[in-house]
């Protein structure tokens, strides 16, 4: 049986991949293309939102075809029906737009991690009482990289993963700024190239993405 990472070590493996695909297609079909061609471009962490139709089924697909290969997650989960699917069908993850208390403390008392949405201070101490160890800001494009670098005075450490209007232009702001992870939705996962058929536009996408990643870090 193949080994259950545990949250400490899916939080390494997104900060050492530094971008979380935030896949939301509208069908399961695209969602299993986008993911295919994001990884060929050196994205290895995913989230497959439950926006796509049967979110479910495609998680578990995905977990059975490339679960090694990926750090496989639920996105934009807000009930617990839904939370109890993903993890079922393999997710390792689990995303909100939101901070729902009873929903994360559900999910962290499965022993796996949960990431929810927050965007004040009041939010991510709240979240962080609940036991959260990564914050997904959300929006970020509203306040843009330097109110991360705010947020880190009164939390010093924290594991920050902002998400919203990211792309290669502004990534390395973010990253400087001191972001854990970027969640990178429709500028990564573009519909128009899915609609087209087009797999290798989100493939040259992810590699530019991911080098500026590296030019941050290294820089």
């Amino acid at each position: 049986m193949e080994a259950v990472r545990s949250p400490a070590q899916v939080a390494a493996g997104i900060a050492d991949c530094g971008v979380v695909a935030v896949v939301r297609t509208e069908s399961a079909e695209d969602a299993l293309g986008a993911v295919r061609a994001v990884l060929a471009g050196g994205v290895r962490a995913v989230e497959i939102t439950f926006t796509v139709p049967g979110a479910e089924h495609i998680i578990a697909r995905l977990h059975g075809e490339l679960g090694g290969d990926l750090l496989l997650g639920a996105g934009t989960v807000t009930t617990r029906e839904q939370a109890q699917a993903a993890l079922a069908a393999g997710a390792e993850f689990l995303v909100s737009p939101a901070l729902d208390p009873e929903l994360v403390s559900w999910t962290l008392a499965q022993g796996r991690p949960f990431y929810p949405g927050v965007f004040t201070p009041s939010e991510i101490l709240a979240a962080r009482q609940l036991g959260v160890e990564v914050f997904k800001i959300f929006p970020a494009s509203r306040l843009g990289p330097a109110y991360l670098r705010d947020l880190q005075g009164p939390f010093p450490g924290i594991k920050l993963m902002p998400t919203g209007g990211i792309d290669a232009a502004n990534a390395a702001d973010y990253l400087k700024a001191g972001a854990f992870a970027l969640g990178v939705g429709g500028k990564l996962v573009d519909r128009a190239a899915i609609r087209a058929g087009d797999w290798e536009a989100l493939t040259r996408t992810a590699r530019e993405l991911m080098a500026v990643v590296a030019q941050a870090r290294a820089g």
